[in-house]
């Protein structure tokens, strides 16, 4: 087989507050689309990244030092594969917005490489190639953006597997984006001082209970476990701003709000679809009240999954939602 493939991957809530590097779910709004071409040469390239997410020219072209780059470099490595990839990035999710941009190149590419497969692999098989690609960006082989970027809706990511959960349909979710970069590592740096005994197993109560809700489709349960009492406490005040796009979710009857993955973005269940797009504007503007500018995306919790497109490839987001 040769020629070329054209995938996208979706933005996603890594966490979803009270599931530290372990849950994650996909948001249907901004996302990356990568263009893979089956070349001779037993390398892999990056040959350009587009996009007009501030940053994304000063993304590395190296391959070993792009997310992208380094998922197929070991996928090449892992199949003894004799040929190589060219890979083109078209960006559509911001940089350093908890949006899971780093994680979608990689899970485009990888999407995108494996539907050139003389022997295409499952999905779930291409999961610890898209966790070395991560671990190019975040310092940390941490699946909680991959694993629903390729899977879709809400995922279960340990150090060796990702799982489906099952999501209610009537879930929906609203994102609130923030003209805010907030880097990984910075975002990770506050928790490196340890956590008391007490505020751990407060949290694992509400892990237990989330999951719990999840499975039942039960909202009263979800509604009592999505409360991070050990993350979002720490991580909150290097987001101007966060406290009143929260609140502002809490007075649309929001099931949980917290701050998506690293930050600064901030997300937030409904139990349907219309009452996440009567919160939208109003958690947008305790951004905009803070002095910034901000997208809301309303997207459905059991959102989907990364995917094949028709090439060339180009920048698609779904309808944003504003005030």
């Amino acid at each position: 087989m040769s020629g070329s493939a054209t995938a996208f991957a979706p933005a996603s809530v890594g966490n979803i507050g009270v599931g530290f590097d372990l849950l994650g779910h996909v948001v249907d709004g901004p996302r990356d689309i990568a263009t893979v071409r089956r070349i001779d040469a037993p390398t892999v390239r990056v040959a350009a990244i587009h996009g007009d997410v501030t940053g994304a020219d000063r993304l590395p072209l190296e391959a070993a030092d792009n997310t992208a780059g380094r998922a197929l470099i070991a996928l090449r490595d892992a199949l003894g594969l004799a040929h190589g990839f060219e890979i083109e990035l078209h960006k559509g999710i911001p940089l350093g917005s908890g949006l899971g941009g780093s994680a979608a190149s990689c899970v485009a590419a990888l999407v995108a490489a494996n539907a050139l497969l003389d022997a295409p692999l499952a999905r779930e098989a291409l999961y610890p190639f898209a966790l070395d690609g991560e671990a190019v960006a975040s310092g940390s082989r941490h699946g909680d953006n991959v694993a629903p970027m390729l899977l879709g809706g809400v995922v279960m990511a340990t150090a060796d597997r990702a799982i489906r959960l099952d999501t209610p349909e009537w879930l929906h979710a609203v994102v609130v984006h923030p003209d805010q970069i907030l880097e990984t590592r910075r975002s990770r740096a506050v928790l490196a001082e340890p956590f008391d005994l007490h505020t751990v197993v407060a949290h694992s109560t509400h892990l237990g209970l989330f999951l719990t809700g999840l499975q039942r489709g039960d909202a009263a349960l979800l509604r009592v476990g999505l409360r991070d009492v050990l993350v979002e406490p720490r991580r909150a005040a290097l987001i101007p701003g966060f406290r009143a796009v929260q609140q502002a979710a809490f007075d649309h009857d929001a099931i949980g709000a917290s701050i998506s993955g690293g930050g600064p973005s901030v997300f937030a269940w409904f139990a349907s679809e219309a009452a996440a797009r009567a919160a939208a504007g109003d958690m947008r503007a305790g951004f905009v009240e803070a002095g910034f500018g901000a997208r809301a995306y309303v997207s459905p919790v059991a959102g989907p999954r990364a995917a094949l497109v028709d090439a060339p490839a180009r920048s698609m987001r779904s309808a944003e939602a504003s005030a």
